[in-house]
């Protein structure tokens, strides 16, 4: 199928763009090769939300590696850092743990469930706005019109023989595109090291193979997906168009063609109305069609293809302009609005059918893992034990009699700070500690010292000679850790540790 890119004259000066839906479901084909869609540019309110989008969203993803926020100690000074290496994530002020993955993992449980309270409200406005491929697409189809022009345009250049000037203007295109990709790639890695460091190190060869294997895969990607693929990845590799139906019911607001209205379509509407003939506002222009990048009509009702990103409306609201009606012939609207105004109610679209059972829901759960994980983020504790038992052998039987078990204790301090700790047995009667590497022999407690945000592992070893306890296979005890001298008003942090005392069978 070939694009003609000739235009009819109407009246009011609006333009008939000759341009077929080439992605609508009955248009494609598996067996034949994918046909360039080129739309047209839109101007409008929608089309500046997505300006302000991608440029809100692409500063974010560029210039978040590059914020400091001093740490002491060797911590890295970098606000926003998954470090893979010291198992660490780093958020300005938190700092995430390994044993705290839970926090990522409720993050996830709030991106999933906000996305479905998003679509019931708004449909697909994540696909339409915010998607990684809506936003690289957008750039990239806007370096494409700077340098090869609008829609016409680049169908020209598309059907035209290879000369110097489509060779220029496509070498330049895509080197722009590479440029984009490799800096899509390139800061993305910055999330996962100090982004100063690694960048000297990537352009000095001094950069590990991983980061340079992970740009390369990142640069092919999003130069593939967003320059060539662009809504075959939406059609056919993206789940999400086929999980929204059940996120969707009948007062989500979706992109509509009120047909209600629009129907019958017809050019000439005028010489129609002189002739006594029933004609509706739609004067199938389609621009509407000309600017959808996905190459679908919104005319033919809701589709899987559409992501909602409401450039048709624009569109179509310049044309009402235009012709002297009133705006809105394509518009958000839902299913139950679109329903009552086929049946003549002229019901129109207010606050209030945000406010369902399912949008609460939605919320309730999203706002409770929310506050969860804020509740447990201000009030965790700066300190953590964990205690690992010798296993070969279980206990050793000393010269005096007693017996002896061996641990390994280890403190985590969380705080950006040094602190010391007081490290000592509870209910086990009878029992002395050693520390292994300490000078002094043996004790009831040690004082341990913590580096800021380390952890430090220390070998002790626990004893007793007391009959009663010797006399059961395994007595429970604590290892209790107090801290000392905490600085200013915080107050002195404890933990304790559930441990278990091996000993022989008493009645052997």
């Amino acid at each position: 199928m070939v694009q003609i890119i000739n235009t009819v004259e109407t009246s009011a000066d609006v333009a008939t763009e000759n341009v077929a839906a080439v992605n609508k479901a009955e248009n494609r084909t598996l067996y034949a090769s994918r046909e360039a869609i080129h739309p047209k540019a839109a101007h409008g309110t929608f089309r500046r939300l997505k300006w302000t989008m991608l440029i809100v969203l692409l500063g974010i993803y560029y210039l978040a590696p590059w914020l400091r926020w001093t740490r002491p100690g060797d911590a890295p000074d970098q606000a926003i850092l998954i470090d893979m290496a010291n198992r660490r994530f780093y958020f300005f002020f938190i700092e995430i743990w390994p044993q705290e993955f839970y926090y990522v993992a409720g993050l996830l449980i709030m991106a999933g469930v906000g996305l479905f309270l998003v679509t019931s409200l708004f449909g697909r406005a994540w696909c339409g706005y915010a998607c990684p491929q809506t936003v690289w697409t957008d750039l990239f189809i806007w370096v494409e019109t700077k340098i090869q022009g609008d829609r016409n345009a680049r169908i020209k250049l598309d059907a035209a023989p290879w000369s110097f000037n489509k060779l220029w203007k496509r070498g330049a295109t895509m080197a722009i595109w590479l440029l984009i990709a490799i800096a899509t790639g390139g800061f993305w890695v910055f999330y996962f090291a100090d982004a100063p460091t690694l960048l000297r190190e990537l352009f000095t060869g001094q950069a590990s193979s991983v980061a340079y294997f992970t740009i390369a895969i990142l640069t092919a990607t999003t130069f593939t997906f967003a320059g060539f693929m662009r809504e075959q990845v939406c059609t056919y590799m993206c789940p999400w168009p086929r999980i929204q139906g059940a996120m969707l019911d009948e007062e989500s607001l979706i992109v509509t063609y009120n047909a209600w209205r629009g129907e019958p379509r017809m050019a000439g509407r005028k010489r129609a109305e002189a002739h006594g003939l029933k004609v509706g506002d739609c004067i199938d222009c389609n621009a509407c069609v000309a600017v959808c990048p996905m190459g679908i009509d919104i005319r033919d009702g809701n589709q899987l293809e559409c992501i909602n990103c409401a450039l048709c409306i624009d569109a179509c609201d310049a044309v009402m302009d235009k012709v002297g009606k009133p705006r809105g012939l394509i518009s958000y609207s839902t299913s139950e609005l679109y329903a009552a105004n086929v049946a003549g109610k002229n019901e129109h679209w207010n606050w209030r059918h945000l406010l369902r059972p399912r949008t609460a829901i939605y919320f309730t759960v999203w706002v409770g893992v929310g506050l969860a994980m804020l509740f447990t983020l201000l009030h965790r504790s700066q300190l953590e034990v964990n205690v690992v038992a010798d296993r070969n052998p279980l206990y050793v039987t000393l010269s005096d009699g007693a017996i002896r078990n061996g641990y390994t204790v280890k403190i985590l301090n969380k705080r950006q700070e040094p602190r010391s700790f007081r490290l000592s047995v509870a209910d086990l009667p009878g029992a002395t500690m050693e520390m292994v590497g300490d000078s002094a022999a043996k004790g009831t407690s040690f004082d341990i010292g913590v580096e800021p945000d380390k952890l430090k592992a220390v070998k002790i070893y626990v004893s007793t000679a007391d009959h009663e306890t010797l006399e059961h296979e395994r007595s429970s005890f604590l290892f209790k850790i107090e801290e000392l001298n905490p600085k200013g008003d915080i107050p002195a942090e404890t933990a304790t540790y559930d441990a278990l005392f091996h000993a022989p069978d008493g009645k052997e």
